[in-house]
């Protein structure tokens, strides 16, 4: 699972005035579908679909007390992995829907109780949409921006996932937001959702240990995966065993059948 939060400088993530640009972005794949005659996956949140006008006039007027150059919004895309896209359902519909729920129910959850404050999904100001584009080779590329607005949905806190909840020389800051706990969070509550059996090597933990831990952290993560290699390799020499002892057991099941028989 790959997720980014992303919002800034002045390319397609502009974010310090209306998110009409972003809004109107995120919709290239509409034209597409609709000539298609696939459906237009249309803009979401924890209450349903909206228009894209609705995106950006509830975005833009929920700014209150936010200055000039302030960031408005924040855009938090959500790439899953092929098996990821494929432990989600067995057709496109069905993976569409039920990313849907998981975006609505458990990641935006999570992404409320990153900042510290007693905020669930209900107290965010977000909405999603779900693209379908495919990658070379047929393979799927199911992925999702959700665009969240920089005040709560009372539009009275301010909500920054760029503050770092680890503080600096004078401490944690208590209400910024803990990124790593987020990813971390986002990829378990997938997993208990979909039962999906994840490898750790493809784990948020592992991934970040090899891109920016320690040397020991490094080696702690590598000894981790190759312990799940060791388990796996394991329990896939019990289920053989078992395989065969059943085979045997039919086999032996039949020898005695026919002996009846004659």
């Amino acid at each position: 699972m790959n997720v980014k939060i992303q919002g800034g400088g002045g390319g397609t993530y502009a974010n310090t005035g209306s998110c009409f640009g972003v809004v109107s972005y995120l919709r290239h794949e509409d034209a597409k579908r609709q000539e298609q005659g696939e459906r237009v996956e249309p803009f979401f949140n924890q209450r349903g679909e909206v228009s894209s006008r609705e995106v950006t006039e509830k975005i833009d007027n929920n700014r209150a007390k936010l200055c000039r150059d302030d960031a408005k919004f924040f855009v938090i895309t959500v790439s899953p992995s092929q098996k990821e896209i494929q432990a989600m359902g067995k057709t496109p519909q069905e993976q569409a829907q039920n990313f849907r729920e998981y975006i609505n129910n458990d990641l935006m959850q999570k992404y409320g109780e990153g900042f510290n404050k007693g905020l669930g999904k209900d107290d965010i100001m977000y909405y999603a949409k779900i693209h379908h584009e495919r990658k070379p080779g047929g393979e799927l590329d199911m992925h999702a921006h959700i665009i969240v607005s920089r005040k709560d949905a009372q539009n009275t806190k301010k909500l920054s996932p760029q503050t770092n909840h680890r503080g600096n020389s004078k401490g944690a800051v208590k209400s910024g937001f803990n990124r790593s706990d987020f990813f971390r969070n986002s990829e378990q509550t997938f997993d208990n959702r979909f039962n999906h059996s994840r490898d750790y090597k493809e784990s948020y933990e592992y991934q970040n240990a090899m891109k920016n831990g320690t040397v020991k952290q490094k080696q702690e993560a590598i000894n981790k995966a190759v312990q799940q290699e060791k388990t796996k390799g394991k329990e896939q020499n019990r289920e053989q065993k078992q395989e065969r002892t059943q085979e045997r057991e039919i086999k032996q099941e039949q020898r005695q059948n026919k002996g009846l028989r004659r």
